[in-house]
């Protein structure tokens, strides 16, 4: 089970961008994640007359590493860690680990 998912909100803890909130857009691999907002640069672009598409500079979220985010807990305000809890029904749930509340709730 994936501790940091698409749609998340999460806070960047290194980098240049550190101490930045944005949502999960999709998850590259295992290990990277790009964030909205997060971790922009500009891209020079050729333009591709067959596809319709014009050339010149765009900004573009790149990825960064799942060890540099931490899901936002909107009850302290903060970046916190994620832990998996067995529930009574069998089901896998996500938990904050500084006050144990279930993340999707």
């Amino acid at each position: 089970m994936k501790k940091i998912r698409t749609g998340d909100e999460v806070v960047v803890l290194a980098g240049k961008d550190r101490g930045r909130r944005g949502v999960v857009l999709r998850r590259v691999d295992a290990e990277l994640v790009v964030v909205e907002g997060v971790n922009r640069v500009k891209k020079h672009v050729r333009p591709n007359p067959m596809k319709g598409e014009v050339g010149g500079i765009v900004e573009k979220d790149m990825p960064i590493h799942v060890s540099n985010v931490a899901l936002f807990n909107p009850a302290v305000q903060k970046g916190d860690r994620v832990g998996i809890k067995v529930l009574e029904d069998g089901r896998k749930a996500r938990v904050f680990k500084s006050n144990g509340e279930l993340v999707d709730a």
